[in-house]
């Protein structure tokens, strides 16, 4: 089986054509039930490269994706949260342990370490992706 990567994509805001993708991280963790998406990377005392959580299928009254919470309460480590609406990055926040909340409109969710989102900015595109596709 192939290991999925979290690639980022820049926004191309001065219309100079695509920006070569980055690799956030090699080593995903899909929080694929309703439990892992609950505990998350709560009392863990090591983390994965990173936490990706489906969170989308949810209602909303404004139209598009729901608001998603995120807390870090028992969570040991910082982290940089994305949040994503079809691949596009609507939040990006550095969360500190046991302090930190964040909420933004999403039907994903990635937790890295912290330091990892560096330069991933509201509208560039991030995706979750098959070893295979990436161009490296």
């Amino acid at each position: 089986m192939a290991e999925e990567y979290v690639v980022h994509e820049q926004e191309d805001t001065l219309g100079e054509g695509e920006s070569e993708p980055r690799i956030l991280a090699r080593n995903v963790e899909i929080a694929d039930s309703t439990l892992s998406q609950m505990r998350g990377l709560m009392f863990r005392s090591e983390l994965p490269e990173a936490l990706v959580m489906e969170v989308g299928g949810g209602f909303s009254l404004t139209g598009g994706p729901p608001r998603q919470f995120v807390h870090m309460l028992f969570v040991r480590h910082p982290l940089d949260v994305i949040w994503l609406a079809d691949d596009d990055v609507q939040k990006v926040a550095r969360m500190r342990p046991w302090r930190s909340v964040g909420m933004a409109k999403a039907d994903r969710i990635i937790e890295l370490p912290a330091g990892a989102a560096e330069g991933v900015e509201v509208g560039d595109t991030v995706r979750v992706v098959d070893e295979t596709d990436v161009n490296e």
